[in-house]
């Protein structure tokens, strides 16, 4: 199997502290996801998969920000998910290196609107691993896409983050049946 690391939404916006919509940062920080995230990052690496880092985010005129989304809707009121600001740079302990394939979405999927398939498919990719934030958004969008195109998908549990824990195990279970679902440890 030909295998890609899709590493999605650890921009500062979603998951510092101090961003603007950190709603799951303290999850993020409770789960150690940016730790497990550079591990699976050195694994994917070490083993020449193609390495895809996703953001979410808008131009800076936001004319690509759907306004009536109860999700994105007040974006560009809040200052948040511009390409044009630092909010939606990767978070900065995440291990971002010159190689990686950098990708930015308009909406929750990162198929929707972007180059991955493309990407995907020029580097004949069968086995998506997932991790990122937020587990019940950006990686459930990804798995439930994926699998729907037949990607086998595998969700890295530890490397992952939601809101809370309780989210974030509710979501899980869910996609347990469209994905296995294990610890960074467990990379083979």
């Amino acid at each position: 199997m030909n295998k890609a690391l899709l590493v999605i939404d650890f921009i500062n916006d979603i998951a510092h502290p101090d961003g603007r919509i950190a709603a799951s940062a303290a999850h993020v920080l409770e789960q150690d996801a940016i730790a497990h995230a550079n591990q699976a990052l050195a694994h994917a690496r070490a083993h020449r998969w193609l390495v895809v880092l996703i953001k979410v985010g808008f131009d800076g005129g936001y004319q690509l920000q759907p306004k009536g989304s109860p999700m994105f809707g007040r974006a560009h009121q809040l200052g948040a998910l511009s390409l044009a600001d630092c909010g939606t740079d990767f978070h900065p302990d995440l291990d971002v290196q010159p190689g990686d394939l950098v990708l930015a979405k308009p909406r929750v999927s990162p198929f929707y609107g972007t180059a991955l398939e493309p990407a995907l498919r020029a580097n004949h990719i069968d086995h998506l691993y997932l991790c990122g934030v937020s587990t019940s958004w950006a990686i459930q969008a990804a798995a439930r896409d994926g699998h729907d195109r037949d990607y086998a998908i595998t969700i890295l549990e530890d490397a992952c983050a939601a809101a809370d824990a309780t989210e974030h195990h509710t979501s899980l279970r869910m996609l347990g049946r469209i994905a296995e679902i294990i610890k960074v440890s467990r990379l083979a």
